[in-house]
């Protein structure tokens, strides 16, 4: 029989421990012939990232020795981090960004010299011997990096700019014969996502390139994932409609494939990303999000006719297509995400790797409703709404439920329903939880995508306030007991709404920006002009930076926050916590302040995972005024 307990204050056997010991992060699928390649980031190995291999014959074996971490710091997202190419992988080494080559049955040996250089997004150009890459340099450390895609001979390890001018590239691509090579390059102050170019070149018998011609995209289209067919014509995804929909480039002419209000592409925040392949010449397999739901199918090159595979995933991420098969990373509400291998012969799925082993009991597991909810400017904003759910417990009669509210990180970027062990965590103790796509996710589109453009902190902030009093106006959730927290711009979101709206009355900002001003003077070339698009060009705007940094108005901030904040982190600098963690002291406003050693931003070790999740919990309970169920290590809290 269930017992009644206040919300918050349930015990849950979903623990922070248990989240953390049985959860590695999958991603970056690479196809070596039957061979199925990944990435495994392993909390419980100090956030190390290695590659794993998967043979045709079902044999599972670790790549990457013990002394290595495989991940970039180009655009400081990285991504794109390895390649495979007949048995030989070549990585980038986190410690000293050097680029390693390794074949099956040896050590790694360097490819590249100590230098300041970074590489990513690479490929194997064998009839020449050599690989292609983007490169970051990094060796005049009073200038902005330099970036270009160079070619490094396998033999004397020279290195060769084939591109460069423009302030960024990325995925430089070999035709099937080896004659042309296509990449995207674009421009400050344009993030990917705003305007990319398209360019393909041929390639000259000494190796350079030649006639390069600009083939699609510009300043205010977006183009995404080029990629050569077996058969040699170049296909990607470009939205001048709008919607990031699929086309080739043949003949010398730009054909639209499936023209579809769906979106076929993602932002680029990361090298590697792949969202379509191919089977054949004939068959490219692809995903796409229509009205919030990722489909699979296959798309007939020659008859144009798109056919849906079913599985019964409801996203499939980071997709790469074999001969007859496919692999992409599968997720569901209900089950931890996997590295899922699809039979396209027979439609059969089989699941390589897990990202947790945890198993639930459908008793402790919350599932989500997509939620539309009115907003500002007459507009609807989205969101995924998780009730509380314990089947040990109900709350008191005519309670409610505390709410936290999510606001993702980017802010170009989204969230799904995708099972994710925390948000049951919050639900299990008898929260309620509201991950809201605010104005500027992905994923409906370009106009949707642009609502934030000149109104970051504005758009965000009123449709996590929006979201959160649409769920109190329906009884589910207490209005006494809103908190909100986000990461990195999520976490700017976070502090802008405690700061400038009254509703929420708690927070937890995770190395979220409190200052735009220092943001746009002390961050990373990769964003180092995003906010032209999100606030306004600085310094000739100065004047919206300093409105909308909550730094500047401590005094309208009367509600507890905590931080938690990596002590290495280039995006996101500790000094924009501590200037807040600073001001809300001397106004006695309850704060606390967690400062995590050796991590960057978003972090990556298990016991700094696990720390920061039971700090927030135990946070919001001292708080609200809950016991928690079980005993949760203290957080010293100034002026509580």
């Amino acid at each position: 029989m269930a017992k009644t307990a206040p919300y918050g204050a349930w015990q849950s056997p979903i623990t922070s421990e248990i989240i953390v010991s049985n959860s590695i992060r999958l991603g970056s699928i690479q196809l070596d012939g039957s061979d199925i390649y990944w990435s495994e980031l392993r909390p419980a190995e100090k956030g190390r990232s290695l590659i794993v291999r998967h043979t045709a014959a079902g044999v599972l074996t670790d790549v990457t020795p013990a002394a290595f971490n495989v991940r970039t710091r180009v655009h400081e997202y990285g991504g794109g981090a390895y390649w495979v190419d007949q048995g030989d992988i070549f990585f980038a080494n986190f410690l000293d960004q050097r680029l390693y080559q390794q074949s099956l049955d040896a050590s790694p040996t360097p490819l590249t010299p100590e230098k300041a250089l970074r590489y990513a997004d690479g490929i194997v150009d064998r009839p020449r011997q050599r690989l292609i890459c983007v490169r970051e340099d990094h060796t005049q450390p009073d200038q902005a990096a330099i970036n270009a895609i160079v070619a490094i001979s396998l033999g004397d390890q020279v290195q060769t700019i084939l591109a460069s001018g423009c302030d960024f590239y990325s995925t430089p691509r070999l035709s099937p014969d080896g004659t042309k090579l296509a990449w995207l390059s674009w421009n400050h102050p344009n993030m990917p996502w705003d305007g990319t170019e398209l360019w393909v070149a041929e390639i000259a018998a000494d190796g350079t390139l030649v006639q390069p011609q600009n083939v699609a995209g510009g300043p205010n289209e977006s183009i995404f994932q080029p990629q050569w067919s077996p058969d040699g014509v170049l296909y990607f995804i470009g939205d001048a409609t709008g919607w990031w929909n699929l086309y080739r480039w043949h003949h010398q002419t730009v054909e639209p494939l499936y023209p579809l209000e769906a979106e076929f592409g993602l932002p680029h925040w990361a090298f590697g990303m792949s969202t379509y392949g191919f089977a054949s010449a004939q068959s490219l397999v692809c995903t796409y999000l229509l009205d919030g739901v990722q489909q699979l199918a296959q798309l007939n090159t020659t008859t144009l006719t798109l056919t849906e595979i079913k599985t019964p995933y409801a996203s499939m991420g980071d997709l790469k297509v074999g001969d007859d098969f496919v692999v992409f990373l599968g997720g569901s509400p209900s089950r931890p995400s996997a590295l899922v291998r699809l039979d396209l012969l027979t439609g059969q799925t089989t699941e390589l790797r897990r990202s947790s082993s945890l198993e639930l009991d459908e008793g402790y597991l919350s599932m989500p409703e997509n939620i539309t909810f009115p907003t500002g400017n007459n507009l609807s904003a989205y969101g995924i709404y998780y009730p509380p759910k314990n089947k040990d417990y109900i709350a008191p009669e005519g309670t409610c439920p505390p709410l936290l509210v999510k606001s993702h990180g980017g802010p170009t970027a989204a969230t799904s329903a995708n099972f994710n062990p925390s948000i049951q965590y919050w639900t299990s103790r008898g929260f309620a939880v509201l991950d809201v796509n605010y104005g500027g996710s992905t994923g409906y589109g370009r106009a949707y995508r642009e609502r934030l453009k000149g109104n970051w902190g504005i758009v965000d902030i009123d449709d996590c306030v929006n979201g959160a009093n649409y769920l109190v106006a329906q009884g589910k959730a207490d209005p006494a007991q809103l908190a909100i927290d986000g990461g990195s711009a999520g976490g700017y979101t976070t502090l802008g709404a405690l700061t400038f709206r009254s509703v929420f009355k708690a927070g937890a900002s995770y190395y979220g920006v409190s200052d735009m001003t220092a943001l746009a003077m002390d961050t990373h070339k990769f964003e180092s002009r995003y906010l032209d698009s999100l606030v306004g060009p600085y310094p000739e705007r100065k004047d919206l930076y300093e409105a909308r940094s909550p730094i500047n108005f401590t005094d309208q901030l009367s509600c507890p926050v905590i931080f938690l904040q990596g002590d290495e982190d280039k995006i996101v600098p500790p000094n924009q916590a501590e200037l807040m963690v600073d001001a809300l002291k001397e106004k006695n406003i309850p704060v606390a302040y967690l400062l995590f050693e050796g991590e960057q931003h978003g972090f990556r070790k298990a016991d700094n995972i696990k720390r920061a999740l039971d700090a927030e919990f135990y946070f919001y309970s001292q708080v609200f005024g809950f016991e928690p169920a079980e005993e949760i290590e203290a957080v010293e809290i100034y002026g509580l």
